[in-house]
């Protein structure tokens, strides 16, 4: 498995972690959610590992324009979640990194530079 980093071209974040990747020489498929589909299988496995606080993004315009009974069910109900974001994947927080890496599993989720660094150094 080589490394996938999975988002949107237009999200500054996503900038950031693509220069990062850039710059410390990794190479890695770019996953465009507005473009290709995201398994419900990759969304189980982030969630599973990362827990559903980490891999559901709720500072974006997506979540504050559902209903309030969708954020409900959202915060309690973990498969409902999943299904939102198949369903909404600019809920996903950016970027989603995974793969692996001089033999190592990797699975990062946002942008920080520590991280990056100590995962791909």
């Amino acid at each position: 498995m080589t490394i996938t980093i999975y988002g949107i071209k237009s999200c500054d974040t996503m900038k950031k972690a693509l220069t990062k990747l850039d710059d410390l020489g990794v190479e890695y498929n770019f996953h465009n959610y507005k473009k290709q589909v995201i398994d419900k299988d990759s969304v189980q496995r982030w969630v599973a590992i990362l827990g559903v606080d980490k891999v559901l993004n709720k500072r974006g315009t997506t979540w504050r324009k559902l209903s309030d009974e969708q954020k409900t069910t959202a915060d309690t109900d973990e498969i409902a979640a999943i299904e939102l974001l198949l369903a909404n994947t600019s809920m996903i927080k950016r970027p989603i990194v995974e793969g692996v890496h001089k033999d190592k599993q990797v699975l990062l989720c946002g942008f920080d530079e520590n991280a990056f660094n100590t995962a791909f150094l």
